[in-house]
Order: C-alpha cells, then structure tokens, then sequence
C-alpha cells in the first residue's frame, strides 16, 4: 500500500542543515484530516511565501553499521557517482560518507561492501533500480522554509491551462513558424501565465490545482494534419529533446518559477508528460532507433494509427504511431523504459510538480506505469501524494478503470462516459434526467474506492461546450467538431441560454465528487469548434454580459464547493427527479447540502425538495419551499 508520510530514520541520515520546521500535518497519515490541519483548499493566497534567505544547498552524511573491510557509497549525487563513488571511513561501530547536496535533492544510492552491492539495510525507504533490485534514497532539506500543506486530492478543482494560447507575458520569445495562425504559436508563455496567478486569477474562480500542457522542447518545424493543413508543435505534443524546456514559452528555470509562485499561492500544478512518443527529430529516435515500434503493420503497409494499424486493437494500439513523424516508443525495451521513466521522475524532482496528466494512457505498455508508480513511491511522494491522472479518450469505462490501481498505476482518468451522459441529458436535452441519475448511480463507486477520477465538460480535444449547449446543438456527444474548425467556424451566441445550460451543467460537476475541470475560457464561454478552433488565445477582455454571468457564477460555485466538505466527498441522495428536473442532497458528517437541477426550457417544480426554508449558497438570501425552478437554473440550498 501506498503511504502518504515516511518518517527518516536518524540512525542512518545525518544532515548538516538547519533544523527543519514542524510540518503541518506531520502526525497524521491522513494529511489535512484533522480540524486544526490547514489543507490547500483553505488556503488563502499568498499564504505560503518563499523563503527570505533559503539555504541552497548542505552536506549529509550517509551512515553504514555492517561489517566488511572496505566499504563506499555509490548513487547519483554527482557525475561520477555511479562509477567512482566517494569511500567511505570507519567511525566507532559504523561507516560514514559526507557528500554535498542541494535543497530538497533527492538522492539515490547503495553501498559497495568488499565488492558487492547492497542497499542500504538500515534505510526502510527505497526504489526500483530498473534492472531487478532496489536503490536507497534520501530527500534532504537544507533551510527552515515552512512547506505548503498537502492537499487530499478529493479537495481539487483543477484549471487546464494551455500555455501558448492562455497569456502572453514576454513577447521576446515570441516566434511563429510561419503557418495558418490557428495552428501556429501564438505567444502564450510561462511569464504570462505567472502574471495571472500573481493576479489572483485562479483563486478568483476556486481553483486550487492548474493542470499545463506540456512545457517540454517541440520540434520546431511544420507537420501535416490529417485535414491537410500545416501545424505546429504549439500543444505540447511533439517532443524533441525532453531534457529541456520550450524556448518559446520560456526557460526551465522560469517553469520552476511558476510551480514555486503556484505553491506560494496555494495552487498545485500538474504537467502535462508525453510518453507514447517523441517526433522524428528527436536525438532520441536518431541514436536508437531499435527503441521504437517499426512504422510497419506487418501485412506490407505502414502501422499509424487509424490507417495501418487500428486505434483500438489490444496489441496494435500500443504500437502504432499516431503520425508517420511521431515514433512510437516500444517499453518493453528495457533501456527504452528505464530512460523515458528516469525523465519523468528527474523533472518531477528538479520542478517540484505535484502531478502528472499522463498523455494516450492505452497507448502504452503497462510496464512503463508501474514503473513510474513503484519510482514515484520511492523517490518523490512523501506528505503528499504524486497525483497521476490519466487520459483514455473512450466511452469504454471498464477500459478506462483498467488503469485505475492507485497502488501501482493510476490515482485516476477524465470521466469521458461522464461527459458523454452531461452531454447528452443536460447540453443537448436528451432522454430524460433520469437517465443521467441511472448513469450517476452505477458511476459513484465503479472505479473503486481509491480512485480519484476528474469530472469535465471540456478539453483541447473536443469542440467548445458553448456550443453543444446552443438550442440547436452543432456537436454531437462525440464529434471532434472538424467539420467546422477552419471554415464557417462559430462565433459566441448572442443568447443566454446556452451559458445558463453550461451553469447547470458545471453545478453537477461542482456538487459532485471527482476533481472538476475547467478548460481555459469554458468559464466564459471562449467559442470554437473543433481542433485547432478550440484552442483559439485566451479572451481578457470586452466579455459579453452573458460570458461575465457565467465566469461569476462559476466562481461562486468555487467558493461554494471550497467551504462545503459534503460537495467534495459526501454521498448523494436523490430526493426526486422528473425528466428535466434533479434534486439530490449531498451529506458527509453534519454537512448537508441539495441541489436542485433544471434543464428543461420551462419553469417546473423542485420535484423532492423538503419544506422549508434555505439559504442560497451560491447568490445569497433565503429560499422557501415548495419551489419553482425557472428554465436553465440550478440551486445549491442548504437548510436553515
């Protein structure tokens, strides 16, 4: 099982570094658990402030108790720490090593004992090698710095902030290919998105946890769409050299930056991390090229997916390349394996990033995700957990539960059947709600009792949900909206009922468990069809009445969810339903809170709401039962 607190041993690591703080929730395996525990969705920003004067760097010594005549310790402490190591001396009954060490490093290491290895017997905590046997690691800690609370993951409302098209904060950097400009940079930066959690844009709306596309090297040039149009690298998805950042959204020590002001102001943030696959410019694919799946679907044609081989097939989908530019790595290979986890593992350490949204998840082999679990558990998750969330574009769910093993793979997906149900019942006003209730109770418990799935109704690879919440939907449940995405593609509706609709539908999301997602501009109704329209630049300004509604109303839902414990983790109840109307109260110790759904385009009664009288959690005053819902409308009551 996996634990979320490691207590180190003194007996084996001693440290030349300033006393370390007491940590909120030091004593508690369930961090945040306890009433007196602050946890980051009680965080105010700026409540964690980095540090004046911290201590970049110390020493620490290693102990060995065993016997032997010549003993020395190797790890990855330094260039030659592998090969040469450092020898260690005899003090009294044991042997000692000192090596310098940065702040927060993470070391791992064995002793070599008259010629053999051995790990550390006396140190409980350790990883995978990669080659059959475990590593011994440390974590030092060189200044006082008091370290942000950890969050239970129950407790997220994640914000998917695509960097090159959110905000431009250093035109500098700036530097288009020179295509179409949907599907070229558009100047979005990590400096621009800094200046945004610095303005306290995120806090405004709820979110305690961004989630950013991947801020990894792309390779530079153009590549052919399946539509015919030319595109760039600008999503992320084209990674070149994956030890180091994109010039065009900035530099890692900037990245850095931005998860450390995030932390100060009590946001999480999760990577985007591309496994499945670097572009064919990548030194990578050049020097080892048997690392990689063969471009041959062995019946004489080529094996891309959707083409020669199938998107879906057990066995071809692992194997087949998403473009015939994109290489498609094979993890059955050892070194293959070894060297994509180790990168993983060195940026989650180096950035101090608290989660992954791990890219095509059925597109890989199994190994390569316990692979990174059983590393995550050893070297980076000590208070808090590595949240991995995983992306299995399907309606199949047991599929997608496949994946879902905290312990050794997965602490959740994106719901897309969930989706797919919002969609249907309250976007598009099919069948009737108690189809959605069916779905929601058969849904609650199925992906097991650890799981964390994210809740959502949007992303970068779905048309806008402005749009399917239009009276005459453009899209279907789903349609990847590319009919509409270079020509004729649709502006913002000039109603107010498809952002009312998009209320009802974030009121589910944001009264329910799960970790509910808000992709960048869906608060204010950004439109676009599919992509790349879907990912058109952020909007700042000159919203329109209806684009100001939702994103306060969605902020107030924020709030709502943030003070309420029984609409993150509670149980629901279902107190009536009619076909366009839900009523459901959700409980969880002595907090009880009903919500009350209309989908419908008439006024109708809250069917199943108690008498009484309630206050309006999300707009203030009272309310007194019975009720009539106006079209479009939703409420979040709680009893007087």
């Amino acid at each position: 099982m996996r634990a979320t607190l490691l207590v180190v041993p003194a007996l084996w690591f001693l440290a030349a570094c300033p006393a370390e703080q007491d940590r909120p929730g030091d004593d508690d395996d369930d961090p945040g658990a306890d009433a007196g525990v602050p946890d980051a969705n009680d965080v105010p920003p700026d409540a964690f402030p980095a540090c004046d004067s911290p201590q970049p760097s110390c020493t620490t010594t290693i102990t060995y108790s065993g016997s032997g005549a010549s003993v020395s310790l190797r790890g990855d402490f330094a260039a030659d720490g592998w090969t040469t190591g450092v020898d260690m001396t005899r003090v009294g009954d044991r042997w000692e090593a000192t090596i310098d060490v940065a702040d927060e490093q993470v070391v791992l290491y064995k002793f070599v004992v008259d010629g053999n290895w051995i790990a550390d017997p006396a140190n409980p905590r350790s990883s995978p090698d990669g080659f059959g046997g475990m590593n011994s690691v440390v974590r030092t800690d060189c200044d006082q710095c008091p370290k942000p609370p950890a969050i239970d993951w129950r407790d997220a409302v994640m914000y998917f902030v695509m960097l090159d098209r959110f905000a431009n904060g250093d035109p500098s950097n700036d530097d288009p290919v020179g295509l179409e400009q949907p599907a070229d940079y558009q100047g979005g930066d990590l400096a621009g998105l800094r200046e945004k959690i610095e303005e306290g844009y995120f806090a405004s709306l709820g979110v305690n946890t961004l989630w950013i596309t991947s801020p990894f090297d792309n390779a530079d040039g153009a590549g052919a769409g399946t539509d015919g149009h030319q595109y760039s690298g600008y999503h992320g998805y084209w990674p070149k050299d994956l030890d180091a950042v994109e010039s065009r959204v900035g530099t890692e020590e900037e990245l850095k930056e931005v998860i450390e002001v995030a932390h100060e102001h009590g946001l999480k943030v999760i990577l985007d991390y591309v496994m499945n696959h670097v572009h064919s410019e990548s030194p990578i694919y050049q020097d080892n090229p048997g690392w990689f799946w063969p471009n041959n679907n062995g019946s004489g044609g080529n094996c891309v997916c959707g083409s020669g081989c199938s998107w879906d097939d057990s066995y071809q989908r692992k194997r087949c390349w998403f473009t015939d530019y994109l290489p498609d790595l094979d993890f059955n290979n050892g070194d293959a394996r070894r060297w994509s986890v180790g990168n993983a593992l060195m940026w989650a350490k180096a950035l101090g990033a608290d989660g992954f949204r791990l890219d095509a998840v059925k597109h890989i082999e199994d190994v390569w995700l316990t692979d990174l679990r059983a590393r995550l558990d050893g070297e980076v998750e000590e208070e808090q957990i590595f949240y991995l969330v995983g992306e299995t574009y399907t309606g199949d769910r047991d599929l997608i539960k496949y994946y879902v093993r905290p312990d050794t793979m997965l602490d959740g997906q994106f719901d897309f059947p969930l989706r797919a149900n919002i969609l249907a019942t309250i976007l598009r006003r099919q069948g009737s709600m108690n189809d959605l209730v069916g779905f929601l109770d058969a849904n609650a418990t199925f992906y097991g009792p650890g799981a964390v799935m994210s809740t959502f109704i949007g992303n970068h690879d779905v048309p806008r949900s402005i749009h399917i919440a239009e009276d005459n939907p453009l899209f279907g449940d789903w349609d990847d909206g590319k009919g509409r995405a270079w020509n004729n593609r649709p502006g913002l509706p000039g109603s107010p009922n498809p952002f009312e609709r998009m209320l009802v539908a974030y009121t589910l999301l944001m009264t329910t468990p799960g970790i509910p997602l808000i992709y960048y501009g869906d608060e204010i109704g950004l439109p676009g069809a599919g992509d790349p329209d879907n990912r058109r630049f952020m909007q700042w300004d000159g919203y329109s009445d209806d684009q100001t509604w939702l994103r306060d109303q969605l902020a107030a839902l924020g709030r709502v969810r943030r003070e309420h414990e029984a609409l993150r983790r509670g149980t629901r109840q279902t107190l009536g339903v009619t076909a366009n109307v839900y009523t459901y109260a959700m409980t969880s110790g002595g907090d009880t809170v009903i919500v009350v759904l209309n989908r419908g385009d008439e006024n109708e009664a809250a069917q199943g709401l108690p008498g009484g009288t309630y206050v309006d959690l999300v707009n203030g005053g009272t309310v007194t039962a019975p009720v009539t819902m106006p079209p479009r409308s939703a409420l979040v009551l709680q009893a007087q």
